[in-house]
């Protein structure tokens, strides 16, 4: 059975990360070179992907989808399932 509450909280989490990180865009390339504001990019869009791996692994989990040999195998059962697409 699939977990709404978990669901729920981990898309809560994930749009945290994205609001962060739309605060931590900057308008020029050569701004983002800056080494403090280059790895603050890369961490939330980290956490980003992990956060979706996750909601993935809920649904994978939650719907008796069979075990994933790895993460890529997650988004795999899901689109043979119409859950997302290609």
């Amino acid at each position: 059975m699939l977990d709404k509450e978990r669901v729920l909280s981990k898309i809560d989490e994930l749009d945290s990360y994205l609001n962060e990180l739309k605060e931590v865009v900057l308008a020029r390339f050569a701004e983002y070179q800056k080494i403090e504001k280059k790895r603050s990019c890369e961490r939330l869009l980290q956490l980003c992907i992990e956060s979706v791996i996750d909601i993935c692994k809920l649904f994978v989990s939650g719907l008796a989808l069979g075990l994933p040999s790895e993460e890529n195998d997650l988004f795999n059962k899901m689109r043979k399932k119409r859950i997302i697409s290609e």
